[in-house]
């Protein structure tokens, strides 16, 4: 072969990159494993030990929350999970674009299209135009959707076409918008390599595979509930500081009623100590055998998972660790306590980590000043929003409100000069930045300590505002994990027979030494595939076993043309040196032919198949490709 300089060069190199994108299997594995020695089958004690080390760098500078995303992904048929399509209710979304119209027969019309959907094969867009013609032929759609929504898009002489296009748009928006919801949802509930892909057959159709769940019910709910942004005033913590401060003594009254007492005999005294000592103690780690943690969370449990923001300043009232959220929930739920605060206040938690590690998160205290306790504002009025940079170069946020809602905002913005107000989504505060003027034209800047990702996360949030569109679920499998690990041993069984068939054979037909010259390059073959799908972060399904498999016997067949010419030139009388190089080079046309056929189906599969088909195209492509250059 010519290059043989840059071949092996590049051998190298490739089982480098394979055997460093391989590692973090091998990792995260280790830790899995200790995670299970330490757990002794509790599965929420195990899960605790992963999630302490999540933030934690364990192998070359990654934390094993990346090693986990980086390992060879399995998919639903091998680790088992729930595979969910989602489908964005359009005739909800263009009721919404419409401004919900009271017009009979635009109401026909959606009902008739959605009647026929089912047995249609148009989409609903299609069939509603259809419909509404059918009804009303002399009408045109600008009178239904020339509405303040749609200012700047739609104009009362638009015609039918124009506004076709338009309406395509805006529910592509929608389903675009909605996938931002639910990717943000399901990265919040902690699920390791999801699948979430907008399908391009259905108009607002949206798959969703989530490997090793076992809560389905909460995942239908997390997936299915509707989007709600909202725009809270908030309190400043000093205000809310002194019912904190009490709130955490009623509670160490309460907790203690409930614990039985303890024996005369058995009484040990307890050295009081206050808040403030134990805290710092607590924090700075210099806790000695008089203040344990068990000790502070006797005397102050509130404040001993809650630090409390003694500055007073911003609507953060306290930082909690991940671990201590439900806790602090839970205290602050009991009716006592809630008793005891303001009844406007409403307490919601920070979306992101605020540290480094990515585990402590902040607690806002938001107003309620609404009879109906709704937000002043929500994200209904929102029209736009874009990420920019402010004056200083900043990463911002720029958005724009419709007419009502640049009256609101105004005021609004105006009874909170000086005050924050909190942007939430789902219930999670995304940022709350300072009001410094009153801001009119609905047009509004916010800054902070953005980077350009999260300037750009909070710009969509902004723009998914108020669901318009609320997805249900249509189609639902639920895999089981032993049905899962019945599934990867069947694949494992299946390979190491093939491979072991395949090695007896080569050897008994060409001999020890060529045979085994073969069967190393199956293994290379197995090695670079795993390490090439490993680095594009791509799930190893039954159906991509398959295709391994597959491409196992292709591999031999580029070493039985070789040895199969090598023996016709040494039967010619030629030396085995002459014979060998002969035979590569007299076989290449042939292995370089069917390779690429070969090849031609892999991506025929790849581009028109879904789902399994895809998986074991892409096994395939890899293996043919990495077949070809161990073989040759």
């Amino acid at each position: 072969m010519q290059n043989k300089g840059f071949i092996k060069f590049f051998a190298v190199l490739l089982t480098l990159v394979c055997i460093f994108y391989l590692s973090f299997s091998f990792v995260t594995s280790y830790h899995t494993k200790n995670a299970k020695g330490y757990a002794k089958g509790d599965t929420k004690l195990e899960q605790e030990y992963l999630d302490s080390l999540a933030s934690e760098k364990v192998w070359l500078g990654y934390t094993l929350k990346q090693c986990r995303e980086m390992e060879i992904g399995l998919g639903l048929d091998l680790k088992g999970g729930m595979n969910v399509i989602l489908e964005i209710s359009v005739p909800d979304a263009i009721r919404t674009l419409a401004e919900n119209k009271t017009d009979e027969n635009f109401n026909k019309a959606l009902a008739a299209a959605s009647a026929s959907q089912a047995s249609s094969q148009d989409d609903f867009i299609t069939l509603f135009i259809k419909e509404y013609r059918k009804i009303d032929p002399n009408v045109k759609l600008a009178e239904l959707f020339a509405t303040q929504r749609l200012k700047g898009k739609i104009a009362p002489q638009s015609s039918d076409a124009e506004i076709e296009k338009v309406l395509r748009e805006e529910i592509r928006l929608t389903v675009e918008n909605s996938y931002n919801v639910l990717r943000t949802r399901i990265d919040r509930f902690g699920v390791v390599q999801p699948n979430i892909q907008k399908l391009e057959g259905g108009l607002g159709r949206i798959m969703v595979e989530l490997p090793g769940i076992k809560e389905p019910e909460r995942v239908r709910k997390l997936l299915q509930g509707s989007a709600n942004l909202e725009f809270w005033e908030t309190y400043h913590a000093r205000e809310i500081l002194p019912y904190l401060q009490t709130a955490d003594t009623h509670l160490r009254t309460i907790l203690s009623e409930k614990e039985e007492p303890a024996d005369a005999d058995e009484t040990v005294p307890v050295q009081s100590v206050s808040t403030a000592d134990s805290l710092a103690a607590a924090l700075s780690g210099k806790v000695n055998n008089e203040i344990t943690m068990e000790q502070l969370k006797k005397e102050h449990p509130l404040a001993a998972i809650l630090q409390f923001n003694t500055s007073g300043q911003g609507p953060t009232i306290g930082y909690a660790n991940y671990k201590d959220t439900a806790d602090v929930n839970r205290y602050l739920k009991i009716q006592e306590i809630a008793n005891a605060f303001p009844k406007e206040l409403r307490l919601k938690w920070g979306v992101a980590a605020i540290d480094a590690k990515g585990q402590i998160f902040e607690l806002y205290a938001i107003k309620s000043t609404e009879r109906n306790d709704q937000a002043p504002l929500e994200g209904d009025v929102i029209s736009d929003a874009n990420d920019t940079f402010d004056q200083f170069s900043k990463p911002a946020v720029s958005m724009t409100m419709n007419n009502e809602g640049a009256r609101r905002w105004a005021l609004l913005t105006k009874q909170n000069i000086g005050n924050y107000i909190a942007i939430v989504l789902d219930g999670f505060v995304y940022s709350a930045p300072n009001v410094k003027s009153e801001i009119n034209g609905g047009r509004s800047e916010i800054t902070g300590h953005f980077t350009p990702e999260q300037s750009k996360d909070l710009a969509n949030v902004l723009k998914s505002g108020k669901m318009p569109a609320p997805a249900h679920i249509v189609q639902e499998d639920i895999i089981g994990p032993s049905l899962g690990q019945a599934s990867i041993n069947a694949g494992i069984i299946s390979f190491i027979v093939a491979l072991a068939v395949l090695m007896l054979f080569m050897c008994s037909v060409y001999g020890i030494i060529p045979g085994m010259v073969a069967n190393g390059a199956l293994f290379f073959n197995f090695f670079f595939t795993l390490g090439i799908l490993s680095s594009f972060q791509a799930a190893l399904t039954m159906s991509g076993i398959a295709g391994m498999v597959l491409t196992l016997g292709i591999a031999v067949d580029a070493n039985v043309l070789i040895y199969e010419r090598t023996k016709e030139e040494l039967k010619a009388g030629k030396t085995t040196k002459t014979a060998l190089s002969e035979g590569y080079s007299k076989a290449f046309s042939a292995i370089f032919d069917s390779n690429v056929t070969s090849l031609l189906t892999g991506f025929i599969l790849f581009y028109f198949g879904t789902g399994p088909i895809r998986g074991f195209a892409t096994t395939l492509i890899i293996g043919i490709i990495v077949s070809f250059f161990t073989a040759v």
